[in-house]
């Protein structure tokens, strides 16, 4: 069910553009006269997968796809870098994965600024509401709120909530510094191990229609029973790195992301 390269890892050639300190799927290009960028988080960047979608994408289109996908990213990696931000404002068409409501800075927690998927404290309103529990054992969103829900299932939906206000105008201000072609990509994955509902996190059908007016197109990918059944073959990774993987689209899924895509990326170009 997996392939092994060498130790096992997969060359991601990861790299940095500018004065950006996020690391980013490489190889690293530089941007051709028109280009797509596309943001977004652990699926965009390919883990364990050796073609993503957006190379793949870039095959079927015969333009430049510049690939900004960033491990555990959520909005904010990408709302508060600048150098990143110009590059997708320079762009012919800027595709943004929907990313995972649970990566972000709220009213009730701060996340890492560029690891968006790293905890990294309470505010001073999440310790009155959950007084009795111990923050500090918590390094990561997804562990924290998956404990959140078991200790205190009805306070645990205030902050549910507030990560999805949050990520409706958040999304809503990133939509606003991009150019006119944007797409929305929302890639529905699998129920999360934790039981915290569906990947990308707490993102609904409503919410992704409350934020579609802000970007030009949207497209929502629902992989077929046919790619599922693919699971991890093809998939680079070590047999301890299993679990990790059957949690992420495998290629067939980045195949019919690349094709739900094309067609409106490809007329930009036939314009």
């Amino acid at each position: 069910m997996f392939q092994r390269t060498g130790a096992g890892a997969l060359d991601y050639f990861p790299c940095r553009y500018g004065a950006s300190k996020l690391l980013l799927r490489g190889p690293k290009r530089r941007p051709a006269k028109q280009y797509c960028a596309v943001i977004g988080g652990t699926e965009t960047y390919g883990k364990f997968v050796e073609i993503p979608y957006p190379k793949r994408l870039e095959e079927r289109i015969a333009q430049q796809v510049i690939n900004l996908g960033c491990p555990g990213a959520g909005i904010d990696a990408f709302l508060h870098d600048p150098t990143l931000l110009d590059l997708c404002q320079k762009a012919e068409v800027v595709i943004v994965q929907a990313m995972g409501a649970q990566n972000m800075s709220n009213r009730f927690y701060s996340v890492h600024p560029r690891r968006n998927d790293r905890f990294i404290r309470a505010s001073a309103t999440m310790k009155a509401v959950f007084h009795d529990v111990d923050f500090t054992e918590f390094s990561f969103t997804r562990h924290m709120l998956s404990r959140l829900r078991v200790l205190a299932p009805d306070r645990y939906q205030m902050v549910e909530d507030e990560l999805k206000t949050a990520w409706v105008a958040r999304m809503k201000l990133l939509a606003n510094q991009l150019p006119e072609h944007s797409i929305l990509l929302h890639l529905r994955g699998g129920m999360d191990a934790a039981g915290l509902g569906q990947e990308p996190l707490f993102i609904s059908a409503e919410m992704i229609e409350q934020v579609a007016g802000s970007f030009g197109n949207v497209v929502t990918v629902e992989p077929s029973e046919a790619a599922l059944q693919v699971g991890t073959r093809g998939m680079i990774f070590d047999p301890m790195e299993a679990p990790a993987a059957s949690g992420l689209p495998g290629v067939a899924v980045h195949d019919e992301v690349a094709d739900a895509l094309m067609p409106l990326v490809s007329v930009r170009w036939a314009a």
